[in-house]
């Protein structure tokens, strides 16, 4: 019995894909970029998504609370008609995009891609296959933003609050990831974070630093070495680091000095970390990312 429930995990793992949720940004082409060097870093399948807004494009006009407007009902079977229209061509619209995308992964050499699209609440939508996502990559700026409006997504805070798996947040131009950094506050939440990382291939074998914004003690510095031991699966160079001042600025400069790719980062419970992921400085942040980062959750 313990047998057979080892191979169904084995099996489980094996299925798990890299989903890639795809629109109309101008992130959308880095979003494939970012998820074919996933799919193919982590040898899983690759899943593109694109999902219709429910609100914006109702499958069903709903005209409740417009009864008894007399003359005027046929002006409401005329908006009903063009909300369907809408609808239909938003749909035809999406399978363009998952079409375009799916030739851009082709080209850059995956071969094993799904598409899916979806009409509902992009956060649903996830929720609903999470079990099947090893790692969700999205675009930091979402449709609605505009290029002079470099705001994040609408939607994404809503998505990091609500999924467990890893999420990959992409600027909008690619560059091979070749290095990564853990923000770390040394909670116990903080090593749940590890744990998850240690058992995932998002980063096995790439360079990592470890990072602990505060005060250099021999306590930090034995927390930073506890968590190293646990990374040990990712067969990764793993440098430690305890730097002091304003948590923001710390991480920024630190990427900055030593080129870091990847910001890792999560939420750890009730600390720097967590009000620096959840409060508005995360918002800042990600406002200002020129590089990837990778939720953990």
């Amino acid at each position: 019995m313990q047998d057979t429930t080892a191979n169904s995990q084995a099996n489980n793992q094996d299925t798990l894909q890299v989903v890639a949720c795809v629109d109309g940004s101008s992130a959308a082409p880095a979003v494939c970029d970012y998820a074919a060097w996933a799919s193919t870093y982590m040898n899983s399948p690759l899943t593109l998504l694109h999902v219709l807004d429910e609100e914006r494009y109702p499958s069903e006009p709903d005209l409740a609370g417009n009864i008894g407007l007399g003359s005027r009902e046929h002006l409401l079977d005329e908006l009903a008609q063009l909300d369907r229209k809408r609808a239909k061509l938003a749909l035809e619209h999406g399978n363009h995009l998952l079409d375009e995308a799916a030739h851009r992964l082709q080209k850059a050499g995956i071969s094993d891609i799904k598409k899916r699209q979806r009409h509902g609440d992009l956060t649903e939508s996830l929720l609903a296959m999470q079990e099947e996502v090893r790692l969700l990559v999205m675009g930091l700026h979402g449709e609605s933003s505009s290029d002079r409006d470099q705001r994040i997504g609408s939607q994404l805070e809503t998505v990091i609050r609500s999924m467990s798996r890893p999420i990959l947040l992409v600027p909008n131009e690619f560059t091979t990831p070749k290095s990564a950094m853990l923000a770390f506050d040394g909670s116990a939440t903080a090593f749940r974070g590890v744990e998850h990382l240690a058992a995932s291939p998002v980063l096995k074998g790439m360079p990592l630093h470890l990072v602990m914004v505060g005060s250099e003690t021999p306590e930090a510095m034995a927390q930073l070495r506890k968590a190293e031991s646990m990374l040990a699966p990712l067969e990764s160079e793993i440098t430690l680091a305890i730097r002091s001042g304003d948590v923001e600025r710390v991480l920024h400069s630190y990427q900055d000095e030593f080129d870091i790719d990847i910001l890792v980062m999560g939420a750890y419970g009730h600390s720097k970390i967590r009000r620096f992921l959840l409060g508005s400085t995360t918002t800042s942040m990600l406002n200002t990312a020129k590089t990837p980062l990778v939720i953990l959750r």
